[in-house]
């Protein structure tokens, strides 16, 4: 009885081993399995979420123009605003300080015998003058 008992002993350790040696084996086919699949849906995987990184960013760009713009418009607006505001309160005297100015200017030029812009634009006139008289005197 021993005998019996030491074989089935025997054959079920056997059983056992090669169980377990099978079961290892299919655990190391599901690995690699996983590991092909990974490699293979890997990279369209990858590619997508870069395609809907690239929406994303595309978007996150016009909200941020839509926005640069809208502050844009509304600093200008505050600006101009501003300036009517200072245009009011000193009545208009900032123009009479530019024509005073302008005026000084163009005295102390005078007085340096440098020519005015009308000066020029004058005598520009009259020389046109002279050349269309010389052109119609030597077509004659």
């Amino acid at each position: 009885m021993a005998k019996n008992t030491a074989k089935k002993v025997e054959i079920e350790a056997a059983s056992f081993t090669g169980d377990v040696k099978n079961y290892a084996h299919q655990i190391w086919l599901a690995g690699l399995g996983a590991y092909a699949k990974a490699g293979k849906e890997g990279a369209d995987y990858f590619k997508k979420l870069v395609s809907e990184g690239e929406a994303v960013e595309k978007q996150g760009k016009e909200l941020v123009s839509s926005q640069v713009e809208s502050a844009t418009s509304k600093v200008n607006s505050k600006v101009e605003s501003f300036k009517d505001r200072i245009q009011a309160r000193t009545g208009g005297s900032l123009n009479k300080v530019e024509e005073v100015f302008d005026d000084r200017v163009a005295s102390a030029l005078s007085r340096l015998g440098i020519p005015s812009k009308k000066d020029i634009d004058q005598l520009s006139a009259k020389l046109d003058d002279l050349s269309a008289a010389l052109k119609s005197i030597d077509s004659k």
